[in-house]
């Protein structure tokens, strides 16, 4: 059994604990987290701590992150250098220089690092990468990403739109999934073409509107990431040299951004008069969200068989919080860009 505790008991912490449970591989011994907030939420036998260190100290194998950003970078390196394998929950750090500190923890603890990008595991996504992968569509030409939610009533007040929390805003919170599986998806890295950003309604100190333009061989995409889009909104376009996919829509424990489909279609030229311009398109239906389980699955699998990270490692993480960082950097939203 691999002994697992949990820093931080809001709602990722709670998804976290429910699959601990149902993996017959794991325990969950402790969870650190303020005592009025997870009143009632914990199982009978696991602790409650009153501190960080308290949590280290319960006899774990390894620990899952889901702490305010402002804290991720300290408590995974506090974590791996107490001899803990960790899971953190994106983003990775509130920056670079952070994360780059985390990384050295990792290579010198010799232990197991993961970060959550759970949207890697969802079956429209990994059925489109076998579809892109079997060469079938051909070359990629270009990428459009729209991830885009409706904010919510609580929302000036919310942690994530503190800066000093969270690091960053919509691009930050929701926009690091789409530009992780932008790199996932086609297996290239992005310069920054444009990038504007923008505060358009929520009058936080973070960003709530992100309108990107990126740049790879040959490859070209953009992405808009939008914490005013009043409808919950997923959708990813790729168009290839011998036609295209659309992963449009994308479960979640609310099903606000449902359903899932993976759409393809087929370059036709055979009519200029009536088949150009309109392919026949085949449309898959998901119903199941087990991205959760099988991340959980990916971080035992690397645990039990000191195998390495399938998807969220340390590399992959960096990747995207780079990217992100001069996102921040070209649209010079923030004056001082280096701590964003």
């Amino acid at each position: 059994m691999i002994k697992f505790g949990i820093a931080g008991f809001g709602k990722m912490g709670q998804i976290r604990a429910d699959e601990i449970k149902k993996n017959s591989d794991c325990e969950l011994l402790a969870i650190f987290e303020n005592e009025s907030a997870i009143e009632g939420s914990a199982d009978e036998g696991v602790k409650l701590c009153s501190s960080y260190d308290e949590l280290l100290s319960c006899n774990l194998d390894a620990i899952f992150v889901c702490a305010f950003n402002d804290v991720a970078a300290e408590y995974s390196i506090k974590a791996l250098k107490a001899g803990l394998h960790v899971f953190c929950e994106k983003p990775p750090a509130k920056n670079c220089i952070e994360l780059s500190a985390v990384i050295a923890a990792e290579k010198s603890s010799g232990k197991i690092l993961k970060y959550g990008f759970n949207h890697r595991f969802h079956y429209s996504v990994m059925e489109a990468k076998k579809l892109i992968d079997s060469n079938e569509l051909g070359k990629l030409i270009w990428i459009r990403g729209v991830y885009g939610k409706a904010g919510s009533i609580d929302y000036r007040q919310n942690w994530r739109n503190f800066r000093q929390y969270s690091g960053g805003g919509i691009l930050m919170d929701q926009g690091i999934h789409m530009l992780d599986l932008f790199h996932y998806l086609s297996g290239k890295d992005f310069d920054v073409v444009g990038s504007q950003l923008s505060n358009s309604f929520w009058e936080v100190d973070v960003e709530d509107n992100a309108l990107v333009t990126l740049q790879s061989e040959q490859v070209m995409a953009t992405l808009h990431s939008s914490a005013t889009q009043w409808r919950h909104k997923f959708l990813m376009e790729m168009c290839f040299e011998f036609g295209y996919l659309n992963l449009d829509g994308i479960l979640s424990n609310s099903r606000s951004y449902a359903p899932e489909t993976l759409v393809t279609g087929k370059r036709e030229f055979e009519d200029i008069t009536f088949a150009m311009g309109k392919p026949i398109e085949q449309t898959v239906w998901f119903e199941n969200d087990d991205s959760w389980k099988l991340e959980l699955e990916d971080f035992v699998n690397a645990l039990k068989n000191n195998a390495a990270i399938k998807h969220g490692n340390s590399k992959e993480a960096y990747k995207v919080l780079d990217l992100i960082e001069k996102i921040y950097a070209k649209s010079q939203f923030y004056q001082d860009s280096s701590d964003a």
